[in-house]
């Protein structure tokens, strides 16, 4: 299997009303684990890694890594760059082989994200990569993510449809009232603003901040035009409080052995997801 443009799996999606999660990557077992469980369950699934996990692999790395364990699978998959931060990690990507990219400019000034973006979609269509923007700003949950800004703007439907036309992005992520990290409360998202940003717009819609979000409430979102959800703090959580257990009791000191359990806890939350977002089958 290679991996795909991001917007060949969105865009069936939206048509057939379900969404393609997004899951945070970040070494050989994790991107084995997704791959494994998507093939499992027959879905289409879209790998994500950006600043927070290339301190551990560089973007070369990570993508040679993906491309050779992606040739044991036969799902739709994408290789995506979530949350990049520069033009020039952009053009890393890019040239390391990822099917998608995303540049977050989206706590510039409008003028600035417009600009930006537009010319990452020249970057990137020529070789066949799919591009991802936001528009308003989505906030944090919790102290643990790195990613986003502390506080949430929300986004306007007439702003993001001129943003859509004026860059030629392929997925926009929305600011609905949704968060990245876990929710220390259960998040409100603004159902209206969803519909007329569907209604706006004609590219795929991304939920960013899946975690935590009840079941409803994401299949409610999905009926309104969200073919993409993003999905890291569930993912990493697993992981992380699989192996704090393990070593607390003692068990499994040697890391190698303490990460295969952890991986064992992380296919239960793909799963899961697989189930939530309505991917399963149609791959």
């Amino acid at each position: 299997m290679r991996f795909v443009p991001m917007s060949e799996l969105l865009y069936r999606a939206r048509s057939e009303r379900y969404a393609v999660p997004g899951f945070c990557v970040w070494n050989a077992e994790s991107i084995e684990v997704v791959l494994r469980v998507a093939t499992e369950v027959k879905a289409p699934v879209i790998l994500m890694a950006g600043p927070g996990e290339f301190p551990l692999l560089s973007p070369r790395d990570l993508s040679a890594i993906a491309q050779a364990l992606a040739k044991r699978f036969d799902v739709p998959a994408a290789l995506h760059l979530d949350h990049g931060d520069s033009l020039e990690q952009v053009e890393i990507c890019l040239a390391a082989g990822f099917s998608s990219v995303m540049l977050d400019f989206s706590t510039r000034p409008f003028d600035e994200n417009v600009d930006a973006l537009r010319r990452v979609a020249k970057m990137a269509h020529p070789h066949g990569v799919s591009v991802e923007g936001e528009l308003g700003r989505i906030g944090r949950a919790d102290q643990v993510t790195t990613e986003s800004h502390a506080e949430s703007t929300l986004t306007d439907p007439v702003e993001a449809a001129v943003f859509v036309k004026e860059t030629g992005i392929d997925a926009l992520a929305v600011s609905i009232g949704n968060a990245h990290g876990h929710y220390t409360a259960l998040p409100r998202l603004d159902f209206d603003r969803l519909a007329r940003l569907h209604e706006a717009i004609q590219v795929p819609l991304v939920l960013h901040g899946g975690s935590g979000t009840p079941r409803a409430d994401v299949q409610r979102a999905i009926s309104l035009g969200i073919a993409k959800v993003n999905v890291a703090s569930d993912v990493v959580t697993a992981a992380r409080q699989s192996l704090l257990e393990q070593w607390v009791a003692g068990k499994n000191l040697w890391v190698p052995a303490a990460q295969a359990v952890a991986m064992q806890k992380i296919t239960k939350v793909l799963r899961n997801w697989f189930l939530i977002s309505g991917a399963a089958g149609h791959a």
